[in-house]
């Protein structure tokens, strides 16, 4: 008997298998798109739409798969913001001035902290609690900020912020600066979609579908929910962080009401149940926010987005990925009932 050596293929790994051509499309896009752009376009209209879609993914993650609706996800982001204020440098309130190395890693961990903090009050409600507790949080960080000089100097806030420097860059021009949002932009949504298939975003979601069970069956149901604050919590601290560098200054208006409202519109425009989704929402408020002015005065732009957002949710709860899914599913419908329409005169005539 003569045996016949075969070489095996390795087996392709899960992640690469759900790669399709519209990824590596959108991927490519999205590298290219600062080669050919406008410094306004890269910096106000992409880096800008990144770093607030990082934002609302935090605020997607704890609703979509945690079924949390927390209001204080751009408060997380502001108190990283402050907090690289307080422990670096800046050109109105000096206060520790150490260098970005330092403070970064500080500011951030001091936002997870907040975010757990608040995850800790907030857990034990639902609903239209949790908005109203996480709002109420929010509100009471503005004012704290907006009244207190002796750290967060009060209405002024802090300007002069540097952007991080680094490889002979400063990182704080149009394209290095649209590179490192797009970099952290990238790793945030990996970091959520891992986090979905994992155990413990398994568990999430079936604690969001049906707490009481969950803890029947001996998960610790708080202590998941908290984690998922904490989780949050680092990736609007991420945004957050962008958020000043661009801007290079913090102040109250940062935390206001209206950025805290902005994120809850830029979520759902896009759609919380897919990650892509906030950064959908966030293309879409930013061009609307920078080319509305043309058209209607700016005091009339939060009517505007009121009036959008009321009709997306009230067509498609799913926000604007919801439209194209319910459209794509149309369109394959209607193909499917042609081949089929297609195939039956064929065999009436017998062909």
């Amino acid at each position: 008997m003569t045996w016949i050596a075969t070489a095996v293929k390795p087996a392709t790994p899960a992640w690469m298998k759900a790669i399709r051509p519209q990824h590596v499309l959108v991927a490519l896009f999205l590298i290219a798109y600062p080669l050919v752009a406008s410094p306004f376009w890269t910096v106000q209209i992409g880096a800008q739409s990144l770093f607030l879609g990082v934002i609302a993914l935090s605020l997607m993650f704890l609703a979509g798969y945690g079924g949390m609706v927390s209001l204080s996800q751009m408060t997380v982001a502001g108190v990283a913001g402050y907090m690289v204020a307080v422990f670096g440098t800046n050109s109105t309130h000096p206060l520790f001035g150490w260098p970005l190395w330092v403070a970064v890693p500080i500011a951030i961990v001091i936002a997870v902290a907040f975010a757990i903090l608040i995850g800790i009050i907030s857990v034990r409600t639902a609903g239209i609690y949790t908005i109203m507790i996480t709002l109420a949080i929010g509100v009471a960080v503005f004012y704290f900020a907006q009244q207190n000089y002796a750290i967060f100097n009060g209405h002024s806030g802090f300007a002069g912020l540097p952007g991080p420097e680094g490889l002979g860059l400063n990182w704080r021009d149009p394209m290095p600066f649209y590179y490192m949002s797009l970099a952290a932009a990238a790793l945030s949504y990996l970091a959520v979609v891992y986090l979905a298939r994992s155990t413990f975003g398994l568990t999430l979601q079936a604690i969001r579908d049906n707490a009481r069970r969950m803890n029947a069956l001996g998960f610790q149901v708080n202590l998941h929910r908290v984690l998922a604050h904490g989780v949050a919590g680092l990736i609007a601290a991420v945004g957050g962080l962008l958020y000043v560098w661009m801007n290079g200054r913090v102040s109250p208006g940062t935390i206001d009401i209206g950025p805290v409202i902005d994120i809850l519109v830029i979520a759902v425009i896009g759609g919380l149940r897919h990650p892509v989704g906030p950064f959908v929402g966030a293309i879409l408020f930013v061009l609307m926010k920078n080319f509305a002015i043309d058209l209607i005065s700016p005091e009339r732009f939060n009517t505007l987005i009121g009036l959008i957002f009321l009709a997306i949710v009230l067509v498609s709860p799913d926000g604007l990925l919801g439209l194209w899914r319910l459209a794509s599913d149309r369109l394959k419908a209607a193909g499917s009932n042609r081949q089929w329409g297609s195939n039956s005169w064929r065999n009436d005539n017998g062909k």
